[in-house]
């Protein structure tokens, strides 16, 4: 059940974005003639007098179709409703939609999750959110939802430095064994973990909190835009890494790892999910928006050219680029595909 609603949020989260540049070109009067989610071969399509909607087999994105691309285009060259005849604006808009319509849907799920569990008070302690197959932790018979109380008598504070302080206390205990005071259904209990040589147990962890109701309106829209920028400096913070080489491409996860991912949380707690689907969501709009090839920020990036020289680049230019940019994208996706893949068989 857990892998279904996985699969089903990637590509809620696909198609929402995709949705933001159709209808920012159906709303301008633009030509829009294909709307897939996936790539390859169809699993399903439907054509109506203008727009030929498909869902595909490879769910690692999808795209929106303008005439103009198509050799047999059947609108004049001229005709003014072709993207490409538009204002550089028109068709920035349509390009960013996508990334817009992302970020939006960021901050929906975090408002309901709000709405529907109430407002967290913290609690002393760090909560486990989920545990990785023959980790430490799951040896030690740690289950997800289980609270760390204390570490080696020490008592974990309220949230954020209670987990902050165990996180420190298990990469500086690599090899030995630490004394876990856990309360579990309102019993409290003392576990034994041994961290990994790496200093890992090998779970997650959440705020340990209780849930109260909101006191007015404002309350939920505040917190959820709180955690809206904090999901947004992290996400910019860890890219920040990549691009320095501070952290290598065996952190980022593909559509398998992400459904991996999200059907462990909903196992967990199924409310926990909107939280996924946020992060999800804003990765998408950043990764969109950066200038790769292939990705609506070299789209933008080619307007801008256009601008300041006065002249669209060359479509030849243009075409070089993007199957570059696609053929390094879709390597890239493969070797991550193999990576989750490998991870889930042999964990």
């Amino acid at each position: 059940m857990g892998v279904i609603l996985g699969i089903a949020v990637l590509g809620f989260l696909i198609l929402v974005h995709e949705l933001g540049h159709f209808l920012a070109a159906r709303l301008q009067g633009i030509h829009a003639n294909r709307f897939s989610i996936g790539f390859g071969p169809a699993l399903f399509t439907y054509k109506s007098a203008t727009t030929e909607y498909a869902l595909r087999a490879l769910p690692l994105g999808g795209y929106v179709g303008f005439p103009d691309e198509d050799p047999d285009c059947p609108y004049p060259a001229d005709d003014p409703n072709l993207l490409k005849n538009r204002p550089i604006l028109d068709r920035a808009i349509v390009m960013v939609a996508g990334v817009v319509a992302n970020l939006i849907f960021t901050y929906v799920p975090l408002l309901l999750l709000i709405l529907l569990s109430g407002v967290p008070e913290p609690l002393p302690g760090a909560k486990i959110t989920s545990i990785s197959e023959k980790s430490p932790a799951a040896t030690a018979g740690i289950e997800a939802g289980d609270v760390v109380r204390k570490v080696n008598a020490e008592v974990l504070g309220l949230p954020p430095a209670g987990a902050e302080r165990f996180q420190q206390m298990i990469k500086a205990a690599p090899g030995q064994p630490l004394a876990l005071e856990i309360e579990r259904a309102g019993q409290t209990s003392t576990v034994t973990v041994t961290p990994s040589a790496e200093g890992r147990i090998g779970v997650s962890l959440t705020p340990n909190s209780y849930q109260r109701a909101p006191k007015d309106l404002l309350e939920p829209l505040t917190i959820a835009g709180q955690r809206f920028w904090f999901i947004a400096s992290e996400t910019v913070a860890n890219f920040g890494q990549l691009f320095t080489g501070k952290v290598g491409l065996d952190q980022f996860s593909s559509p398998v790892g992400i459904v991996n991912y999200t059907a462990k949380v909903a196992d967990a707690d199924i409310l926990n999910v909107f939280t996924v689907m946020a992060l999800i969501s804003f990765s998408l709009a950043f990764i969109n928006i950066l200038p790769i090839p292939g990705l609506d920020g070299s789209h933008l990036a080619f307007l801008a050219l256009e601008g300041l020289r006065g002249k669209p680049i060359s479509q030849v230019i243009q075409m070089r680029v993007l199957q570059t940019g696609l053929v390094f994208l879709m390597g890239l996706s493969v070797v991550l595909i193999l990576k989750d893949s490998i991870t889930l068989i042999m964990p």
